[in-house]
């Protein structure tokens, strides 16, 4: 995103007023804000959790067997009325090798849906075969439309599927316009904390999107389309305290382009950190130990262009 035009930095400058008028009048209220606005953005930018699999055939055009994990995942937005398709996100094919090679992939929806449809054992065929035609689509598959559920919840490691389904890809319905992540409210309050030398502030980033309760009808076929993002030059470092006894990673980030934190989509949890600049850069990177999330902090170098982020190991 190359920059804001001058209707959009009318609307956020009237935004920072506002929220300037809440923090001098009303400082309980501001801090509310901020907190929810924090909370929902950590919720949306959750990583995918399973949900069930699924084991079927491939009958072509190399037969074996094929197991689907189907995750719940808040990125992915619920449908918006009853008779609107249901969104779904899919990850890559990937080979595997047990007792005999097979193959798994991941589809995930918003958790509304799968919720829904635990309640009605019709719907929950459908979302099954949602997902066997999806496959078909999205991979040029020939699948046998006979499946069963297997005893576990996920085919192979939580990590594996997380990485699979985290790829720079935008939910698209065929039958409407694409889905897009609303402006974050986050991205306009981090510019509140711009420092007077040229460096931005902030701990954490998110977009979130209203989302309607709806229950899933008419149903679908979806496909996802590869983002234009590219990995950006990254470095992790373990650092340990002067005691000894306490550690803490830093990741720096070279992000050429990027003028403002505000650009930046920033989550991370216990395990991972997820960056994004929309249309730009793309970086998911898994942590080496386990962290404090609360403890994150960010920081952007305008001069050099470097987004350093810092947090401390559990």
């Amino acid at each position: 995103m190359a920059g804001y035009d001058n209707a959009a930095v009318q609307q956020l400058n009237k935004f920072w007023s506002m929220l300037d008028d809440m923090s001098e009048n009303n400082l309980e209220e501001y801090k509310n804000f901020i907190e929810r606005q924090l909370r929902e953005g950590a919720e949306f930018y959750s990583p995918p959790e399973p949900h069930a699999c699924i084991r079927t055939a491939v009958l072509g055009p190399k037969k074996g067997v094929l197991y689907i994990n189907i995750c719940s995942w808040k990125r992915v937005p619920a449908p918006t009325s009853h008779n609107n398709p249901v969104p779904v996100c899919g990850g890559r094919l990937e080979s595997i090798t047990e007792q005999k090679e097979c193959s798994v992939v991941d589809v995930a929806f918003n958790p509304e849906v799968l919720q829904m449809i635990e309640k009605d054992r019709q719907e929950r065929e459908n979302i099954h075969l949602l997902v066997l035609n999806f496959i078909q689509q999205q991979h040029n598959l020939n699948l046998s439309q006979s499946y069963k559920l297997t005893k576990d919840k996920i085919k192979g490691s939580i990590q594996d599927m997380k990485n699979r389904l985290m790829t720079p890809k935008q939910v698209k319905s065929t039958s409407g316009p694409q889905s897009e992540p609303a402006p974050s409210l986050l991205q306009q309050i981090s510019s509140l904390r711009l420092a007077e030398n040229k460096v931005d502030s902030s701990i954490q980033l998110s977009t979130v999107e209203d989302k309607k309760p709806a229950k899933p009808g008419l149903i679908e076929v979806i496909s996802s389309i590869e983002s234009v993002q590219r990995e950006p030059q990254h470095h992790l470092t373990v650092c340990t305290d002067d005691s000894g006894s306490g550690r803490s990673l830093q990741l720096n980030v070279k992000l050429p382009g990027v003028r403002s934190v505000s650009q930046c989509q920033l989550s991370i949890s216990q395990d991972d950190i997820l960056l994004e600049v929309e249309d730009i850069y793309y970086l998911h990177l898994p942590l080496p130990d386990s962290v404090k999330e609360e403890t994150c902090t960010a920081t952007f170098n305008k001069k050099k262009q470097t987004l350093t982020v810092t947090v401390t190991v559990l």
